[in-house]
């Protein structure tokens, strides 16, 4: 991620995460009925959603809010907004940065995730990251990558515009190669992360098997799932290649037979 040295300015704006943290969504109804907020997905192809939504708060309506961000990270999840642009153009560059092209598919792009965006802007260069920004001078966000999270060591993340003269975020932005590699770096270790909580083994090693899986062409989910399993009962055997069969289930049912057949220990 790009460092930045420029002084923290108050944020006007909490670009709430509720999709991932639907509770806080609930609350910040109960507790601040006075804000005033706007649901990120109205008006655009994600509408039907928009119940479910991320929202925009403006902080100027609830100081307490702002604080509370800053004091508990974790409970009210999103990217905490400065920017001197008015609620309508704020909210145009925000809706035009949902939708995104990943060659001939589109998709959501969902960095108002702390997670997300912790991957996905650590992928933008500075004339990306200006245009990406757009209006915004200032992001911050408590969160990491599911490393930090598995590691216990998430934090406080800040990045600041660049500034630079570049053309406007394009309509259906098409994702760069690097941005595109980062979001699947962030699957593929919230992969590891969710065999980490279920089954207890270190993430680093998880994540060794998650890559190893990859090279070896197991890319399809269920398949996947059953080299990390079939790795950790033969943690010293060594794959052969090229692994025989027509599909990624045949290959891995071959290898799995030839460890259990020929267990790689006296």
């Amino acid at each position: 991620m790009i460092a930045t040295r420029t002084p923290e300015a108050p944020p006007q704006w909490l670009l709430l995460d509720v999709p991932g943290t639907p509770q806080a969504g609930v609350t910040l109804r109960q507790m601040f009925a006075q804000a005033r907020w706007f649901g990120l997905f109205e008006g655009t192809e994600w509408h039907a959603l928009h119940e479910q939504g991320p929202v925009l708060v403006d902080l100027r309506t609830c100081p307490a809010l702002a604080d509370l961000c800053i004091v508990d990270g974790k409970r009210w999840p999103g990217l905490l907004v400065v920017s001197e642009a008015g609620a309508s153009s704020l909210l145009a560059h925000l809706r035009r940065m949902l939708t995104v092209t990943l060659g001939l598919h589109r998709a959501l792009l969902s960095y108002y995730n702390p997670t997300t965006a912790s991957y996905f802007f650590d992928a933008c260069d500075a004339v990306e990251l200006s245009r990406w920004l757009g209006p915004i001078h200032q992001l911050r966000w408590f969160g990491g990558s599911w490393a930090d999270r598995a590691m216990g060591c998430e934090g406080w993340q800040r990045l600041s515009n660049p500034g630079l003269s570049v053309s406007p975020l394009a309509v259906e932005e098409s994702l760069s190669v690097g941005q595109q590699g980062k979001l699947q770096t962030c699957l593929l270790e919230q992969h590891a992360w969710r065999w980490n909580r279920s089954t207890g083994v270190d993430f680093p090693r998880l994540w060794a098997h998650v890559q190893e899986g990859i090279a070896l062409g197991f890319s399809e989910r269920p398949v996947l799932d059953g080299w990390i399993w079939l790795r950790l009962q033969y943690p010293d055997a060594a794959p052969v290649q090229p692994l025989p069969g027509g599909t990624q289930q045949e290959r891995l049912d071959h290898l799995r037979n030839l460890w259990q057949n020929d267990p790689p220990w006296p």
